[in-house]
């Protein structure tokens, strides 16, 4: 891979890091031969991983950031940090307003000093336009878009060579809390013999678009390497699939079929790509991971204990 030789031994810094991505982005970067600075909000738990070293910092606090820009010396920032629950948007709208825009700022502006830092924000594709009549399907979408609004900005007034991107649902194994892992959960409690009411999808005719984790992290590598600053990728698929398609397949790949109760609501988001992005590819990226290896994989960290306290 071109970008093995190009990033090897180069410093990056991944928010986030004990995350759902962040981790997989931990081992990836790592894997390249890359000295990774995780940054995290507490240390214990986290797993070993040669070549990443692990540092506590709340991104709320902008001192303690700009220290931390200071001594690490980026070469490549990965920004994963904050939070991305709906519900809890909707229970808590003014943290997800704090949580996903300021410290957002705060590390741009750490980050000044280091002119030839490329930093790459991780979005979401539930933004909506910023002009009126404002129509946010939720808060969190509220706070990503003005994330959004703020990067670019920032961008523009300070020329930081900084880059957004806006996956789509990521699926792989790993403690996601997302539509899959939770099905993934559920199913690998029933094979345990567990009892569990039946499990409720909100709709069979919702669709969404689903990208394995590990493929996105890979984008976002090359976006960090190749891209141009002050653009937005959207990170998908390119293909769709009903949410009782996927259903089917869980089933298919448990053996199994278990309790599901189907509800009639449809939350597809309204805009959506039918391909991948022609700007990811004319970068040499696509899709690698079939969705059924996807779903077999999180069907094999939960059968083995993902997300279960002991």
């Amino acid at each position: 891979m071109d970008e093995r030789a190009s990033l090897r031994k180069r410093v990056i810094m991944i928010t986030g890091a004990s995350g759902f991505t962040g981790g997989h982005a931990c081992r990836y970067f790592a894997g390249l031969g890359m000295r990774v600075a995780g940054i995290v909000r507490q240390t214990q738990a986290l797993p070993a991983i040669e070549g990443v070293r692990y540092y506590t910092c709340d991104l709320m606090d902008k001192q303690k950031l700009d220290e931390l820009a200071r001594k690490i010396a980026p070469d490549y920032v990965l920004h994963l940090g904050g939070k991305n629950s709906v519900p809890e948007s909707w229970a808590d709208p003014l943290l997800y307003m704090e949580t996903n825009v300021l410290p957002t700022l705060y590390l741009l502006n750490a980050l000044r000093p280091f002119p030839a830092c490329r930093v790459l924000i991780a979005g979401t594709k539930a933004v909506f336009s910023l002009t009126p009549p404002y129509r946010p399907p939720h808060p969190y979408s509220l706070s990503k878009s003005l994330q959004k609004a703020a990067v670019m900005s920032w961008s523009c007034l300070f020329g930081q060579p900084v880059m957004l991107a806006e996956p789509s649902n990521l699926i792989g194994p790993g403690p996601s809390t997302g539509f899959c892992a939770l099905l993934g959960r559920y199913i690998a409690a029933c094979e345990r013999g567990e009892a569990m009411k039946a499990f409720r999808i909100s709709s069979r005719a919702s669709r969404r678009d689903f990208l394995d984790v590990r493929d996105a992290v890979r984008a976002y590598g090359i976006m960090l390497e190749k891209g141009t600053p002050g653009e937005v990728y959207t990170v998908t698929s390119g293909k769709e699939r009903t949410l009782e398609e996927i259903a089917v397949l869980f089933m298919k790949a448990s053996g199994s079929d278990v309790p599901v109760e189907w509800g009639d609501e449809d939350d597809s988001i309204k805009e959506r790509d039918s391909q991948v992005p022609m700007g990811l590819e004319s970068l040499g990226w696509k899709p690698s991971i079939p969705i059924e290896r996807s779903i077999s994989d999180i069907l094999q960290y939960f059968r083995t204990g993902g997300g279960v306290s002991k």
